[in-house]
């Protein structure tokens, strides 16, 4: 991955794209978050010219694509169902070439653990972290990993169900709340330091964005309802530290498959070390979001954003 920001933009005209189907909204917790990022895309491709055909994803979704005859797809549905591989799986299935990531990078940055067990295989460091099924799990990952902690369900997004913790009583009531999300629950030590947020895009690392907020981490309402969460772009970070974190950025996603677009977070220590938390493959486009923020950084509006993210998928899979 590089950062020649001039090839980024589409050359393609609109008609090039076929009829595009927008997939959003969906079943999952992140469908309020879908149906404004879906929104947003869909009035970006109409105003483009592109021939744009809006679908909420439900239960009539085979049939709504075996109807529509389309000639690609844009997804932009955020968690379960939509990031996962399921979706990418059933459009391989139709031949329906789609934005984004593949089904097995997909899955895999869906899946907090098996994205950390691979980087933890190929030396790229991310936070001690333990799986918590009981109490006495609990009690255990307190006892090795020490507090303060963050607990997070191992397949939501948004930070849906995420909870810092301080003590073993904490930490039990934090579990319990994010197992009614999943299954598997995740905890991992707290990274004392600045988060930043670093999209990429085809095959391009976009100009890192540094985050601050009041509240106790950046959660689901510093991401898309408060107004006083902080945006640093440039990030702060001097040249030679800003290019690890690039050349890191591009490691931990080329270690997962990242195609197309994504975003990764990351956590600076106080010794100056990154940390890589998790690879989001189909990022927000809200008001709120960040990868919009970051394209206009490398000058890129949102309409360019979106028909570039678009262009990835003619590239990819003809």
């Amino acid at each position: 991955m590089t950062a020649n920001y001039s090839t980024l933009p589409s050359t393609l005209e609109p008609q090039a794209f076929g009829r595009v189907g927008v997939l959003y909204g969906g079943k999952s917790a992140e469908r309020e978050v879908s149906l404004k990022s879906g929104a947003a895309v869909i009035d970006a491709l109409t105003r483009a010219g592109v021939d744009v055909v809006a679908i909420d994803v439900g239960d009539d979704l085979l049939a709504r694509l075996q109807h529509e005859k389309l000639d690609r797809a844009f997804i932009i549905l955020h968690g379960r169902g939509g990031e996962d591989g399921s979706m990418q799986g059933l459009l391989e299935c139709l031949g329906i070439p789609y934005t984004g990531s593949g089904i097995l990078a997909s899955a895999l940055a869906m899946d907090k653990l098996r994205t950390k067990q691979v980087w933890k295989s190929l030396g790229i460091p991310t936070p001690h972290h333990a799986v918590l099924a009981s109490e006495q799990d609990c009690i255990s990952a307190g006892a090795e990993l020490g507090f303060p902690l963050i607990v997070k369900p191992a397949h939501e997004g948004s930070s849906i169900g995420m909870a810092k913790v301080s003590n073993v009583d904490e930490l039990i009531v934090a579990w319990k709340d994010a197992a009614t999300y999943d299954s598997q629950v995740l905890v991992e030590q707290w990274i004392h330091g600045p988060e930043f947020t670093i999209a990429v895009l085809r095959g391009q690392v976009l100009p890192p964005i540094a985050l601050g907020t009041p509240h106790t981490f950046y959660d689901y309402d510093a991401k898309y309802v408060a107004n006083d969460t902080q945006y640093r772009i440039p990030c702060g970070l001097d040249a030679a530290k800003e290019q690890e974190l690039i050349e890191l950025t591009a490691r931990a996603c080329d270690a997962i498959g990242i195609a197309g677009w994504g975003r990764l977070d990351v956590m600076q220590d106080e010794q100056g070390n990154f940390w890589p938390l998790e690879v989001n493959t189909a990022p927000g486009m809200t008001d709120h979001s960040l990868v919009p923020m970051a394209a206009r950084a490398a000058g890129l509006d949102f309409q360019q954003l979106v028909l570039a993210i678009l262009a990835a998928s003619v590239e990819a899979r003809g």
